[in-house]
């Protein structure tokens, strides 16, 4: 991979300031896919591809990834770098009038509140594999396992120690700076993670019975996207749309900041395409890993973020060797949690750095210090606060999740649509202009009709059927 300069100057306007740009291509592919990957793609992704068709689902799903998450992101990249800045000074940049400044705070609070519940889930994902490794579950039941779990969520201490660990973790890597050490300690991080995960399958694959389980992943299934009829498809389709769009992380300016750290060498459309097959890699792998061990000592492999916790410790405990393959499992599962914690801190560091003109040390203390005292609420919430719930959504943690997932995601990335494609924004020749600078694939001009509505019209989609089984609850 090529090298850049640590502050190459943006060929977009010679009078800024030089940038800390990332030292490789390699680098900034793999922190921006490190950002997507997380744990939806571990356990999610999996369960609904099997429960909807298995590679039946997986290519509808391939199909709205290209047509869906593919530009968004490439839009986010294209903002980062035309102005050089997140989105702290983004919009002021590519759009003086000012009309867009308001939107540089959707980025700030969205994942902020992305850290208030991601920070505590990654804690347990450290707690499981220290728990793995020493022993925890040995000879224990699905009862048992089940046990451990709910001890764990019941300890305020515990969970607020291993928050804790993980926000330690996180900002010391972003400490070290964007190159030495976000880009540096995310790369071994991210292989190590793919290594982990080839073994994994390895192991998973070669069980007696596994066969049966790949079968019911891997070979297409048709027939399951209509049972129940046209509703049911309808279900699957959505299903598709959904795990498409969300698994990107798109829609609150993530992917921006990452943008804004690359020269101009290669075209953003590639770049994207890339970022999108390793994160979509990853959850494929992780079926190979899930279905065939559940297959193997039938467990039934749908039980969403139960099946990560209690059901897999339970089959790693019927496995020879069970210890050791589940300690892997977890550390698989802790550097998928903490490539996205690391990468949206620095992209919440970077925009305190850009908003508030302080330096890195300084904005690392001051987002340190409001991330820890943000995230003890959702501690609390599966203990000390549990009674604090909203009909329909559920607990603390459930309603930041819901703030994000169902609100600030869809809507961020609609915005982001509109911002790029009308004159009242940055508008498309300007995209176009920032989108392929480089050598490699251009953005598709054509696709201009479906972006103005076709995609806005998807993501309005989304959004409004996120909200339906919500509505449908609190007024039944």
């Amino acid at each position: 991979m090529e090298e850049t300069t640590s502050t190459q100057q943006s060929a977009h306007d010679p009078s800024r300031s030089p940038r800390e740009h990332f030292a490789s291509r390699l680098g900034f592919i793999l922190i921006s896919a490190g950002c997507a990957i997380g744990l939806g793609n571990v356990w999610r992704f999996p369960y609904i591809a099997g429960e909807y068709g298995g590679a039946a689902f997986i290519v509808l799903y391939l199909l709205f990834l290209v047509i869906l998450g593919l530009p968004v992101m490439v839009m986010e990249f294209a903002v980062g770098r035309a102005s050089q800045r997140s989105c702290a000074r983004a919009f002021e940049r590519l759009q003086p009038s000012g009309r867009w400044n308001w939107f540089s705070w959707w980025s700030y609070i969205g994942c902020m509140i992305l850290m208030m519940f991601y920070t505590v889930v990654c804690g347990w994902m450290l707690a499981y594999t220290a728990k793995m490794a020493t022993g925890a579950f040995v000879g224990q039941d699905v009862d048992g396992v089940a046990a451990v779990f709910g001890a764990m969520l019941a300890d305020p201490t515990e969970l607020i120690g291993w928050m804790l660990a993980v926000i330690v973790i996180g900002f010391l890597v972003c400490s070290l700076g964007l190159q030495k050490g976000v880009e540096r300690i995310t790369k071994v991080m991210m292989v190590c993670l793919l290594l982990v995960m080839v073994a994994l399958v390895f192991r998973s694959v070669t069980l007696p019975g596994a066969m049966e389980g790949l079968e019911f992943y891997l070979i297409p299934d048709f027939g399951k996207m209509f049972d129940g009829g046209v509703g049911h498809f309808g279900e699957v389709v959505y299903a598709a749309m959904g795990q498409a769009f969300f698994t990107l992380s798109l829609g609150i300016g993530a992917m921006e900041v990452f943008g804004s750290r690359i020269g101009d060498k290669h075209a953003l459309t590639g770049e994207a395409l890339r970022i999108c097959g390793l994160d979509t890699a990853v959850a494929i792998i992780a079926g190979l890993i899930i279905f065939p061990a559940c297959f193997a000592f039938a467990v039934a492999p749908d039980q969403g973020p139960a099946l990560v916790f209690v059901t897999l410790p339970n089959v790693f405990e019927q496995m020879p060797l069970g210890q050791l393959w589940g300690t892997l499992f977890f550390v698989f599962m802790s550097f998928a949690a903490l490539s996205t914690i690391i990468a949206v801190f620095e992209c919440l560091i970077t925009f305190t750095m850009e908003r508030w003109n302080v330096s890195r040390s300084q904005a690392i203390a001051r987002t340190a210090l409001l991330v820890t005292v943000l995230s003890i609420p959702c501690a609390l919430g599966f203990n000390l606060w549990s009674g604090v719930t909203i009909p329909g959504i559920g607990d603390i943690q459930s309603i930041e999740d819901f703030i994000v997932s169902n609100n600030l995601l869809p809507l961020g990335s609609l915005l982001y649509v509109i911002f790029c494609v009308t004159k009242g924004g940055w508008g498309w020749d300007n995209f176009l202009k920032a989108a392929d600078m480089g050598e490699g694939m251009k953005f598709p001009r054509w696709s201009k009709i479906w972006l103005t509505f076709g995609l806005p019209i998807l993501i309005v989609i989304i959004f409004v059927m996120g909200y339906v089984p919500k509505i449908a609850l609190w007024f039944s």
